[in-house]
């Protein structure tokens, strides 16, 4: 891997972990054992650098989840696969910068947009249902966190059924719902107290 690889490697690392901003030229000098000037020569701007990390974490995230293609089930897993392996070592790339990034407006927010909506427009296209596509995508989310934050795979598991169970319902089925009746549960609460 030539010097800017290296770079961008080590920055969408970092990123995943301490989120786009925690990504800086010094930074990346000192832990690559490079000087400030060569890692700056290629990119010229922090902001620069930041995009080639999104690009990067891109082409990283399609070689791993996408390229193989198949089912929504199927990218599910490997996306599921891909956080529990870290590729990452923060998880997932991208649900760590959207959210550091979501209310920021610029370029960097707006490749990251991009990124969401084409992977957004996939499940799509997979699920055949925009809501259902909604739902992959937050449980894969919410999976990648769960595990990072208490350091526990039982997530992916989890995921794992709840992604099954949701794809085999059909389009438009109706859950249980609570209802005004089930304010019990807090009477009862209050009554053993």
């Amino acid at each position: 891997m030539d010097s800017r690889g290296s770079i961008l490697l080590r920055a969408a690392e970092i990123a995943s972990v301490d989120g786009l901003e925690g990504v800086t030229i010094g930074r990346l000098a000192v832990e690559l054992g490079m000087s400030k000037s060569g890692v700056f020569s290629h990119f010229g701007a922090k902001e620069e650098l930041q995009l080639s990390a999104v690009h990067t974490a891109a082409d990283i995230f399609a070689r791993e989840v996408v390229v193989a293609g198949g089912s929504v089930l199927d990218l599910s897993e490997r996306w599921l696969d891909y956080s529990k392996r870290r590729v990452f070592p923060g998880g997932c790339f991208f649900v760590v910068t959207r959210s550091e990034f979501a209310a920021r407006p610029g370029r960097v927010r707006d490749a990251l947009m991009l990124f969401n909506l084409r992977w957004i427009s996939l499940l799509e296209r997979l699920c055949g249902d925009a809501q259902l596509a909604f739902e992959v995508d937050a449980l894969l989310a919410a999976a990648d966190r769960y595990a990072v934050l208490y350091d526990d795979d039982s997530a992916y598991e989890r995921v794992r059924l709840a992604l099954r169970a949701r794809i085999a319902m059909p389009i438009g089925a109706e859950m249980a719902v609570a209802t005004p009746n089930d304010n019990s549960i807090a009477s009862h609460v209050s009554s053993t107290s």
